[in-house]
């Protein structure tokens, strides 16, 4: 066995295990976890349940949406009322009954409906007679300009210019967005925007 190549070997042990009963390839499957360690094991199942909630109780509501989609096990823990409450009373949000044990995610929802009653002003625009104009004048340089080509003697390669609806910058920075999943205060982000 020392002397033989790899895919020897491998060859030799399917044959075995094809020929085992269900008990030996359970014995094997158990002699093998415990020789070759574990890879890309989840944190949650093998910490206290408690422990792990402690590490989510630490992401913001928008994060904790996101762990819901991973697996059902982190969508199970995300949704606990423990860490939902705990956003909610942060915020002043009360529920004006007692949930019996058999509900689950209702100050997920509460957390939910609140943050869509939320009315939040926008800022004013102020009215066009507010409006002030500078006078603006072209700058010179230095530079020469260039003559422009005449037709037919070549193609020149230049940027396409983008229709008028469409601005070259990928990231505007004239829009205002709410995230009312963060962990901010909403009102307080409200008036710094």
């Amino acid at each position: 066995f020392d002397k033989w190549t790899d895919g020897q070997r491998r060859r030799i042990l399917v044959d075995l295990l094809e020929r085992c009963s269900l008990s030996q390839q359970k014995f094997c499957a158990k002699q093998l976890q415990a020789r070759v360690p574990t890879e890309a094991v989840d944190f949650t199942t093998r910490l206290p349940r408690v422990l792990s909630l402690y590490i989510f109780s630490f992401l913001d509501p928008r994060s904790l949406c996101r762990c819901a989609q991973v697996s059902w096990h982190w969508k199970y823990l995300s949704e606990l009322d423990q860490l939902w409450m705990l956003k909610c009373l942060r915020l002043g949000w009360f529920i004006n009954f007692c949930p019996t044990p058999f509900e689950q995610g209702v100050w997920k929802k509460h957390y939910i409906e609140m943050v869509r009653e939320l009315c939040v002003t926008r800022p004013k625009t102020p009215a066009k007679e507010e409006f002030i104009v500078i006078d603006v004048q072209p700058v010179k340089s230095d530079i020469p300009e260039k003559k422009p080509s005449v037709a037919g003697q070549g193609t020149t390669r230049g940027k396409k210019e983008l229709p008028p609806w469409r601005s070259s910058d990928r990231n505007p920075t004239d829009t205002i967005r709410y995230n009312y999943l963060d962990n901010w205060d909403p009102i307080e982000q409200a008036r710094q925007a």
